[in-house]
């Protein structure tokens, strides 16, 4: 009995270093209570159920009160209590942010102010010519074009004024035509500046969307004298490539500012642009210019831009230059049925013909592929007429592919109106002429002397 007695007392003692364990009923806290005789598994399991459900009851309670659970966690990390209102917390305005963590939002570029006049500028030009310092002069021609924006600076009338509109493009053009007007008349390092400030420029603004103060600075770029040598072709083929590349909204604009240009610079700018087509077309030196190979898209950019001066001119009252001024002679020793084929067969495709573009071509290629189309449509109507004979199992007769009129010379005019009209289906087709009680085949010769006695009798006195 001794031995079992100290074997309990030493039970006992083991228990006393435990840290005790609470019931539901204890009171919170971390005191030592009463000695509780030490639980089986199937009752500690029942009270961590029952403490995990009165857990999830205080959640549901809005969290009043603190979970009965973490009792038993002695050191257990405190965590940030959770707010009832925390959706409305995640809705937080930027207007409510402190200015220190409100990220600044883009705005349009700043145009620096620029106050130099055409005056000034002239006064500046005079000074460099008689004492030789181009300094000054240098510094304006490298900062004007350096950017569009500097470009905008220099040359708009108000530097942040918005001029959006198609009737005030908000450019000097006094100021524009003196800087050009002097530009050849500088040293060939400012000029050499002036094109490395244009390349930069055009580099820079290839990409992103175009603004009015874009519009501007191509406006102002297209108008450099100094694209009249094929040495500057690189850069002024780039540059029409990014006119003709707009949009058709902006090309609207450009259209009727180009058209408030003076006469004498409208007419300069474009032929301008038609010696470019003439010099890419046929170089004097095949070596001065990069191959054509590499460069298809020169022509098309100019020849698009050109439309634009053709639509400034036709929209102006009056013109400001003939139309036939438009007109590219060099086009006529091309292979103008080539183009009339691509353009035939390419109409829909984005595929460049200068069949798209009338105006630039002279009334001798007009001539030659209004022939060569009636001739084609000519063939194309005898050919469906053949084989629609052929299909239905007809006989085949060879006037089929002839407009076949028989007129008598007492009623010439009655009987060819007559004819004409009866055969409105056969117009397309190779005319044959037969004068009724004359024996003879027509070659040629007939269809003239009836284009003669018609006309003569239609311009008669008696019917007018």
């Amino acid at each position: 009995m001794d031995g079992e007695h100290s074997a309990l007392s030493g039970v006992e003692r083991e228990r006393e270093r435990l840290p005790p364990i609470y019931t539901s009923s204890h009171p919170a806290g971390f005191g030592r209570g009463a000695k509780q005789p030490f639980p089986s598994l199937g009752t500690f399991i029942s009270t961590l159920s029952q403490r995990r459900e009165a857990g999830v009851r205080g959640l549901a309670g809005g969290m009043t009160g603190t979970l009965t659970s973490t009792q038993w966690i002695r050191h257990g990390r405190e965590l940030p209590p959770i707010c009832s209102d925390v959706r409305q917390k995640q809705r937080l305005s930027i207007d409510t942010l402190p200015p220190e963590v409100k990220a600044p939002f883009p705005s349009d570029p700043i145009i620096p102010l620029r106050t130099k006049t055409t005056k000034e500028f002239q006064e500046d030009m005079d000074r460099a010519v008689h004492s030789g310092d181009w300094r000054e002069v240098r510094e304006f021609y490298l900062t004007t074009f350096d950017s569009f924006i500097e470009i905008n600076a220099a040359f708009k009338r108000e530097a942040n004024g918005s001029f959006n509109t198609i009737d005030d493009s908000g450019v000097n053009a006094k100021f524009v035509n003196a800087v050009y007007d002097a530009l050849l008349s500088t040293p060939q390092d400012i000029q050499k500046s002036v094109l490395k400030g244009i390349i930069n420029s055009l580099l820079r603004e290839w990409k992103g969307p175009r603004t009015k103060d874009d519009l501007r600075a191509y406006f102002i770029l297209v108008q450099n004298p100094q694209y009249s040598s094929t040495s500057t072709y690189v850069i002024y083929a780039h540059l029409l490539r990014q006119i003709a590349a707009l949009s058709e909204a902006d090309h609207h604009f450009l259209v009727h500012w180009l058209k408030k240009l003076s006469a004498r610079r409208f007419r300069q700018l474009v032929e301008r642009l038609l010696q470019f087509i003439s010099t890419r077309l046929f170089p004097a030196e095949p070596d001065e210019l990069p191959p054509l190979a590499k460069c298809s898209w020169w022509i098309p950019s100019a020849t698009k831009v050109l439309g634009l001066f053709n639509a400034a001119n036709s929209v102006s009252s009056p013109p400001i230059m003939p139309f036939t001024d438009f007109y590219n002679i060099t086009l006529e020793h091309i292979d103008f049925m080539e183009e009339y084929r691509t353009w035939q067969n390419y109409g829909n495709s984005n595929r460049f013909s200068f069949c798209q573009f009338p105006f630039i071509l002279s009334t001798v290629v007009k001539k030659a592929i209004i022939q060569k189309d009636s001739e084609q449509q000519m063939i194309s109507q005898a050919r469906q007429s053949l084989v629609s004979k052929v299909s239905r199992r007809q006989r085949v007769d060879m006037n089929l592919l002839f407009l076949n009129i028989k007129v008598r010379r007492a009623q010439l005019l009655s009987d060819s109106l007559d004819e004409l009209m009866r055969k409105r289906c056969d117009l397309k087709k190779k005319l044959r002429v037969t004068f009724v009680g004359e024996a003879g085949l027509d070659m040629g010769g007939l269809t003239k002397e009836w284009f003669l006695l018609l006309v003569r009798q239609i311009f008669h006195t008696d019917y007018v």
